[in-house]
């Protein structure tokens, strides 16, 4: 007797998935580069793409640290779970230096990385809103909305349908500009990643009252707001009325050496409200129930040492790190408009963008440069089409990296 086939159904998958590209920028990169290094085996290779800094922890923060630590190891100082929020002798340490007391230590979030909040946000809102994205733009934004379902399959512009994309050129000053149309979530990072520029705050004003007229809210990342020389607003809070419509995220990543340790917080105020279904809700507890679900809070040690930046010997530690990578940018920008390149950035952030020869393609100049220089950047399509025709710079490299990059650059003139 033949044996009976019974057929369950299959485990289904979340088919948003499907709509993204089948690679990271970063993982192509990193593709390309092994590549060269199997070719050219004895090659020197100045990286200047990813991100990620080159100073250490700082000495109080290392202290901190290994106090902390040791007080895990202690039974009478030892600590378990700590708030999903976070401690507050961090919260209040921000509130007050960061803020002036303006946010209070109950509006901030602790979290593990910029880039974890900036994805997670968009959860405790419908995936019917409408979703406003810079392009060029860390590509975060896009992808995580992807993977909720807010938009349409890629067409074959490189663009996903059911975003409005706010396009950021040399026509606009590279700014992306209140558009004429509805949204409902609006995504603004300044300074930008990657076009290093920072935005003003006439252009910010404009953007708050845009978000209050529309019943919009702004998701506003601060990751580098550190870098800022010009008088640019280092807060969106810094604009009246911007409170009741943004959320604002910072990280210590870039500015004290966290890449590694990760720690992070966000900003929601209290008065930041939604209507939906007839009544009014408020952000900031729907952001606490999420946190408290999800999330265990960062542990003890980290926070501990991210309070130690708020001491004067850390305070001074940190301007002076971050004026090294202005400087390392500044640096690097200058020499390459003096080669005769268009470069943007590079003054109140740590990265230059810089445009490619006339009819070169990003991953055309990328190539080029990473075959005949051994330089690897970053290609300005991966943060959306209209970065194509750029290619980003890093000012976190060593000093002496950026003197050699130079120097391979003039010599492939």
């Amino acid at each position: 007797m033949d044996k009976q086939i019974i057929l369950f159904p299959m485990t289904k998958l979340n088919h948003h998935y499907q709509k993204l590209g089948s690679n990271y920028i970063f993982s192509e990169i990193e593709k390309r580069v092994e590549a060269l290094k199997i070719k050219l085996p004895r090659s020197s290779i100045l990286n200047l793409g990813v991100g990620d800094v080159t100073t250490p922890l700082y000495p109080p923060v290392i202290e901190a640290l290994s106090k902390a630590t040791q007080e895990m190891g202690d039974k009478k100082t030892f600590r378990g779970y700590g708030p999903s929020e976070g401690y507050a002798f961090l919260r209040e340490a921000i509130a007050k230096t960061d803020y002036s007391n303006l946010i209070s230590p109950e509006e901030i979030f602790i979290s593990d990385g910029a880039n974890t909040d900036i994805a997670n946000l968009q959860e405790i809102f419908s995936v019917d809103n409408r979703v406003a994205i810079p392009d060029p733009a860390y590509p975060v934004y896009v992808e995580t909305n992807v993977m909720a379902g807010r938009t349409r399959p890629l067409l074959k512009t490189g663009r996903y349908g059911g975003i409005t994309y706010l396009p950021c050129t040399e026509e606009n000053g590279m700014q992306p500009q209140p558009p004429y149309a509805h949204v409902d979530l609006i995504y603004l990072c300044s300074p930008n990643n990657p076009t290093g520029l920072a935005m003003d705050k006439e252009l910010l004003t404009r953007w708050v009252n845009y978000a209050k007229a529309h019943e919009a809210v702004i998701l506003f990342d601060g990751a580098y707001e550190a870098f800022i020389t010009s008088d640019a607003p280092r807060s969106i809070y810094e604009i009246e009325g911007a409170k009741e419509v943004a959320i604002e995220i910072r990280s210590f990543s870039k500015s004290a050496g966290f890449t590694g340790l990760r720690c992070s917080y966000t900003v929601v105020p209290f008065e930041l409200k939604l209507r939906d279904a007839g009544a009014i809700h408020s952000l900031h507890s729907l952001w606490k129930r999420r946190v408290e679900t999800k999330s265990n809070g960062v542990s003890y040690p980290i926070q501990r040492a991210a309070a130690a930046l708020y001491t004067p010997l850390g305070q001074k530690a940190m301007r002076e790190t971050v004026q090294s990578y202005i400087e390392r940018a500044q640096f690097l920008r200058d020499g390459l408009k003096q080669l005769g390149y268009t470069v943007y950035g590079g003054i109140d952030s740590p990265y230059v963008w810089c445009k490619t020869p006339p009819k070169v393609t990003s991953w055309e100049f990328f190539d080029f440069l990473l075959e005949n220089a051994q330089i690897v950047t970053i290609p300005g399509i991966g943060f959306g089409q209209e970065g194509d025709g750029y290619i980003r710079l890093s000012g976190f490299a060593e000093k002496s990296v950026i003197d050699e990059t130079l120097i391979r650059f003039k010599n492939l003139a």
